[in-house]
C-alpha cells in the first residue's frame, strides 16, 4: 500500500465530490459532514467520472450524471441500475486535519497527485 496526501480537511466542503488522479488512478473523495470516503472515480457501467455527479448525502451515496446509477460511499457497491460492478474503495486517514488515501501499490504507477475541482 501507498499512503498518498491529498488535502486539507478544510477543502472538502461538506455534500462535494472531488477528484484527485493519483498516478494513473482517478478517485473520487467525498466527505459528509465529518466522514470522509474515497471510490473508484469511473462508474462501473458508462465509465464516466462518478465526481461529477451528486452526492445524495442523507444515504451516503453518490449518482452517476449519465445514466443514474448510485453508488455507496462505504462499499463501492452499486445500489441502482443500471450498473451492477462495484468501484473500488480506498481507506481514508486523517491525520492533524490533513486527508490521506491508502491505494495498492500496483495500482499506483508512479507520478504526482492531481486534482480537479468536478
Amino acid at each position: 500500500m501507498t499512503r498518498e496526501h491529498l488535502c486539507s480537511i478544510q477543502d472538502l466542503p461538506s455534500g462535494q465530490a472531488r477528484l484527485f488522479v493519483l498516478g494513473d488512478v482517478p478517485i473520487c473523495v467525498v466527505r459528509i459532514e465529518t466522514q470522509v470516503f474515497a471510490i473508484g472515480d469511473t462508474c462501473s457501467h458508462a465509465n464516466v467520472s462518478l465526481s461529477e455527479g451528486e452526492v445524495l448525502v442523507e444515504e451516503c451515496e453518490i449518482e452517476c450524471w449519465k445514466h443514474g446509477s448510485s453508488f455507496s460511499l462505504a462499499t463501492g457497491e452499486p445500489l441502482t441500475l443500471p450498473a451492477t460492478l462495484p468501484v473500488p474503495t480506498y481507506p481514508i486517514f486523517i491525520d492533524d486535519a490533513e486527508v490521506y488515501v491508502d491505494i495498492p501499490d500496483e495500482d499506483v504507477s508512479g507520478g504526482d497527485v492531481s486534482e480537479s475541482n468536478a
